[in-house]
């Protein structure tokens, strides 16, 4: 049985705010892990943003697990839904690989709580159904997630303090008009720099 883990984060930043630095959360000091981005599709539909990206991370395990995983990086898909009308970002991701040995699926949903916060309400499915050893596997996978968690966390909070120093609360909101096309701008940098980067890693190969 797959095992379960939820939490809440509160971000002070408006949701509008954190929508758009979603998509810039890369790089950051908490984010060494992340090898790469790349979107996979994008569109708007019914005046919601839908996008599919491709991240590669690294897969460091701990030494007893080195006989089931092999693999340096691992390929996640991650899938949102960005809805700036009912100021809700829902977002999806997987791993691909490597799932029979552990799955992970977590969900995100980024509300607006008013004031200039944000709640993030967190949900993941961790599983494994290696014969004889899914239990450790299933603990070893939801301990990572946490501490994983707490990087997630404060590194997507040095992007958005980056991006947004504290400011007058007038100043604080972006009209709703803009936030749709700002989001996308966002993404396709966000997809710009990673292909940058990836260029500039194999020039110096």
């Amino acid at each position: 049985m797959a095992r379960y883990f939820e939490n809440t984060t509160t971000f002070n930043f408006s949701w509008d705010q954190v929508a758009c630095g979603y998509w810039k959360r890369y790089p950051n000091p908490q984010s060494t892990h992340v090898l790469s981005e790349d979107t996979w599709s994008r569109h708007v539909r019914d005046g919601c943003l839908y996008t599919k990206r491709l991240l590669t991370k690294t897969n460091r395990v701990p030494k007893w697990g080195e006989r089931f995983f092999n693999a340096k990086s691992v390929k996640i898909i991650e899938e949102s839904v960005v809805d700036p009308k009912e100021k809700v970002l829902v977002t999806y991701t997987r791993n691909l690989g490597y799932t029979k040995v552990m799955s992970v699926v977590e969900r995100v949903e980024y509300r607006s709580l008013g004031s200039g916060q944000t709640i993030a309400k967190r949900s993941a499915w961790i599983d494994s159904q290696v014969f004889g050893f899914s239990r450790p596997i299933r603990a070893f996978g939801v301990d990572r997630f946490k501490k994983n968690c707490t990087q997630m966390v404060n590194g997507f909070n040095y992007v958005l303090h980056s991006m947004f120093p504290r400011q007058s609360p007038q100043h604080n909101v972006t009209p709703m008009g803009h936030t749709l096309k700002e989001m996308r701008e966002a993404a396709a940098a966000a997809t710009d720099r990673a292909k940058a980067n990836v260029l500039s890693s194999v020039n110096r190969t």
